[in-house]
């Protein structure tokens, strides 16, 4: 794994704020080069994908995309962004899901676009029995884009919201609990979010198309959220990244040994602190609100 990792390892003060807010904005994550690479890319799926349904003025988000461009792949263990991942789940985590979006500027004498306001994972929410509900998974998006500014498609997130298992929201497919915000990031940034953060799509009114690429990274023992094609991918793999892309036994999830998680070993050598990670304590869980959400986004 690339050594330049250990220059970007989640500060005290990231974990404070990622444990806070339940996101973590990265500014400068990808280098130009890289980033018009990511994106041409992103633009031959666009465009293999796109049809009648995905209209060119309608988002397109295609999921089970590590296979489609070895970029992709190098994007799991990307020196600015993995680390803070680590940092925040420990060693024992794969990838489990990854998708794009591109939201085109919106024909704005047509559009039909409501929000959906949703905590990611979907029957995890009503079938775990603690409060708050447990972090499990995190989502590394990385915005190819500019959408420093509102109205560019941008996700809306409720911060600290990750530790509320209801919010009160009016069910009319255009409001929004209160305190929501866009993300605003420009392009070649990374954001950090917690499943449980209360978030939505938005309109792009823009007339600069958002693209995003999104990995999921779990603990190895949660099931795969797509039908991750990547077994043709584990030969040509360093050992970290085959521990990424889910190689190892069922039984190694759960009871890993030292072939079984690289990334530990890794970090054993390099950082002994984050290959000693325990869970972090968490901040006081506030009470939940009075309406139940609806969590009707498909993430």
């Amino acid at each position: 794994m690339n050594p330049d990792c250990l220059q970007h390892c989640l500060t005290p003060e990231e974990s404070a704020a990622f444990n806070e807010q339940g996101f973590l904005v990265i500014e400068n994550a990808v280098d130009s080069e890289t980033l018009g690479r990511v994106v041409a890319a992103v633009d031959a799926i666009d465009a293999a994908e796109r049809d009648v349904e995905n209209g060119a003025d309608k988002l397109l988000s295609v999921t089970n995309v590590l296979h489609r461009s070895p970029l992709f792949a190098e994007m799991l263990d990307w020196p600015r962004v993995f680390p803070k991942v680590w940092g925040a789940l420990g060693w024992n985590i794969y990838c489990y899901h990854s998708h794009l979006d591109v939201t085109p500027p919106a024909n704005r004498e047509t559009a039909v676009w409501d929000v959906a306001w949703h905590q990611d994972s979907m029957r995890v929410n009503d079938e775990i029995e603690t409060h708050p509900r447990p972090r499990l998974s995190l989502k590394v998006g990385f915005y190819l884009s500019d959408v420093s500014e509102p109205g560019r498609g941008n996700t809306l997130v409720v911060p600290g919201s990750h530790l509320q298992d209801e919010i009160e929201l009016l069910q009319d497919g255009f409001a929004s609990p209160e305190g929501a915000e866009p993300l605003c990031v420009p392009a070649g940034s990374a954001v950090l979010l917690d499943r449980r953060v209360w978030h939505s799509r938005s309109l792009n009114a823009s007339d600069i198309t958002r693209k995003v690429l999104w990995l999921g990274y779990s603990y190895r023992w949660m099931r795969p959220k797509d039908e991750m094609t990547v077994e043709h991918m584990l030969a040509d793999a360093s050992p970290v990244r085959r521990q990424l892309l889910g190689a190892g036994s069922a039984n190694s999830a759960y009871d890993p040994q030292g072939a079984d998680v690289p990334l530990r070993a890794w970090l054993q050598e390099h950082c002994p602190d984050a290959a000693a990670w325990t869970r972090h304590a968490r901040p006081q869980a506030r009470p939940p609100a009075m309406v139940r959400g609806t969590n009707l986004g498909r993430q």
